[in-house]
């Protein structure tokens, strides 16, 4: 029978403020364990929170961003729930007045643009981490990510496969990255994504019973972690049983979702306004001034991108993935105004050596300026594209300036046709059973003598000048 998968997904970002959302203590990642704390993120007795209001700022550009209304009022609750990482024994978050609600962004998945609605946007603090003995039975508690500043992202249950899950993701995280307000790392956890999953039979109206997903820290493992849980739903149900509504958490070595515990329920965390936090009032003349802040956005700049530069609509979704990628386009672009040409080049070489290298496009060993010079070498015929990417390599490995790397190398391309011509010549005379083949008809082996002027000349000769030579010397 055919079923349908409800998905709805719960996004943690960390907000990148220096300081914590109710103290001043530090909000940097990677500092010796419970370095950054304070009597006030720490909840000891007879301390008061202060709101930072960067957090506020930040939080109306991703609502502004995401197409949300802003609550003129709003105000932190306490959600109470006990555990070794939550020094306080309640987390101080937004509960029944949430700063932003009905929002939506678009997507594209399997070749179709989509619509997901956004429940909520809301602020709140984050817990502390545990860190787990490899080799013995003890956990250790880190607090210094205690009170660092979280928005969380509540979609409405609209997205209905495991891929556009992941659409929705890496939109939501191109967003968070375009406002600069957080940067989207997973694997340090300052953007963590809960699922919340079920299925039912096409065609029926009411949802199935839903399961939670946690402990997944990449795109991937979020489709995979969806993707395993649909089709253990539906043998469920195929084999008569009911699914239990419960936490589940996604284990990638075994590619299996393991029960946690029961799921917890609103009522479950026991909620209530925070006496030591007074209403959030949010001026109008406030929101428009932040408003006229906001970058061009993900989705305008791939328009623009296609319009004006005239890219496929892959080509231009790829390059505004990210900010900097985007902006290292256009760099590139204004030194050498050939938009196809330059985003080939970025899409292939330089990715494929930012992968390799583990390393980001602020990090890209050639600069667009540089990458420019050598589009403009090609261009100019000074070297042939094949040489290009010899070019390219040792511009990676040594920093130096591509008409450097052609005079040192001597990497010039030739292009005196009578010099060509004795290449062409020499070929021909060593391979007379291929031109005799050729002529009877087995043109494919034009390829053949090409590439072999091409090696006879260590890639230097001009490509059009060597096939224009070697048809009129089959020819003939």
């Amino acid at each position: 029978m055919g079923y349908e998968a409800i998905i709805g997904l719960e996004v943690h970002a960390q907000l990148l403020t220096k300081t914590k959302i109710f103290c001043s203590c530090s909000t940097e990642f990677g500092a010796p364990p419970n370095t950054h704390t304070c009597p006030v993120c720490l909840g000891m007795p007879g301390v008061l929170p202060v709101l930072n209001r960067k957090v506020v700022e930040y939080t109306i550009r991703m609502a502004l961003a995401t197409n949300c209304t802003i609550a003129r009022e709003s105000r932190f609750a306490r959600k109470n729930y006990f555990y070794p990482d939550l020094p306080k024994g309640y987390q101080i978050s937004q509960y029944e007045l949430p700063i932003a609600e009905y929002g939506h962004i678009f997507i594209w998945a399997n070749q179709e643009r989509k619509r997901v609605g956004i429940t909520r946007i809301h602020m709140e603090e984050d817990a502390g981490k545990l860190i787990h003995d490899p080799y013995r039975p003890i956990s250790f508690v880190d607090f210094n990510r205690t009170g660092v500043p979280l928005i969380e992202i509540v979609s409405e249950p609209d997205i209905r496969t495991p891929e556009e899950a992941g659409a929705y993701l890496r939109q939501l995280r191109a967003i968070l990255r375009y406002l600069e307000i957080c940067d989207g790392n997973m694997e340090e956890g300052s953007f963590r994504c809960d699922a919340n999953v079920s299925v039912r039979h096409a065609g029926v109206e009411t949802f199935g019973t839903r399961t939670e997903l946690k402990n997944m820290n990449s795109f991937r493992h979020v489709e995979n972690a969806l993707a395993h849980e649909i089709r253990r739903q539906e043998a469920i149900i195929e084999d008569g049983g009911e699914v239990a509504q419960e936490t589940r958490l996604w284990d990638a070595d075994k590619g299996v979702t393991l029960p946690m515990r029961g799921k917890e329920e609103a009522h479950d965390y026991r909620y209530f306004p925070d006496p030591d936090l007074l209403p959030i009032v949010i001026d109008e003349g406030w929101v428009e001034k932040i408003r006229g802040t906001l970058p061009e956005l993900p989705d305008d700049k791939k328009a623009r991108f296609i319009e004006e530069y005239g890219l496929p609509p892959y080509d231009a979704q790829v390059l505004t993935s990210s900010r900097p990628l985007a902006d290292y386009f256009e760099t590139c672009v204004k030194h050498f105004q050939e938009p196809k040409t330059v985003s080939n080049w970025v899409m292939g070489s330089i990715l494929a050596t930012l992968k390799a290298e583990n390393k980001t496009i602020e990090e890209a060993p050639v600069s667009p300026e540089r990458l420019a010079e050598l589009l403009r070498l090609i261009d100019s015929g000074v070297i042939s594209g094949k040489i290009a990417k010899r070019v390219f390599d040792e511009m990676v490995s040594s920093g130096k300036p591509p008409e450097m790397i052609v005079q040192e190398k001597g990497l010039v391309q030739v292009t005196d046709a009578s010099a060509i011509a004795e290449v062409v010549k020499q070929v021909l005379a060593e391979h007379e059973k291929e031109v005799s083949d050729y002529k009877a008809g087995k043109t494919k082996l034009f390829g053949f003598f090409v590439g072999q002027v091409m090696k006879a000349t260590r890639g230097k000769a001009n490509p059009k000048i060597v096939n224009e030579i070697l048809r009129q010397m089959l020819e003939e």
